[in-house]
């Protein structure tokens, strides 16, 4: 039972951003596999660039589960939607698949954001811990 009402604070910030991160990579992954198949293809009946979703796939799971390395390395691979994003805003004409690319950078920097936040209680304490444990005297 959480006694401390800073502690219970943190567990539901820390559930929400949680849900937030599983959130915004669900619709992510939706989102990119419904714009290369139906809503804007690069060509005419899609293409297999559909397929840029599937990496997505991998990270459900851990994100789920709130496992700090699958949030560390998913916010990593999130970046290279993100990229993709700015870079089809960039080069693409204003139209569907211009403004697809716009939900495809909000998406991904909604779940980097929240991953980032999810995971920075949990490396502020192991870094205390790691100069807590140098700051100990060595035992003999």
């Amino acid at each position: 039972m959480i006694s401390s009402p800073a502690l219970q604070k943190d567990v539901n910030l820390s559930r929400g951003l949680q849900r937030l991160a599983l959130g915004s990579l669900l619709v992510l992954f939706l989102w990119c596999l419904a714009w290369e198949i139906f809503l804007a293809p690069l060509k005419p009946g899609g293409t297999l660039l559909f397929l840029k979703a599937l990496p997505l796939v991998f990270a459900f799971r851990g994100v789920a589960k709130g496992d700090l390395y699958t949030m560390q390395w998913a916010s990593m691979l999130v970046l290279l939607y993100l990229m993709e994003g700015v870079v089809r805003v960039v080069s693409d004409p204003p139209g569907p698949s211009f403004w697809m690319a716009w939900v495809e950078i909000l998406l991904s920097t909604t779940f980097f954001m929240a991953a980032i936040l999810y995971v920075r209680p949990a490396k502020r304490a192991a870094k205390l811990a790691k100069s807590a444990a140098d700051a100990a005297p060595p035992s003999t």
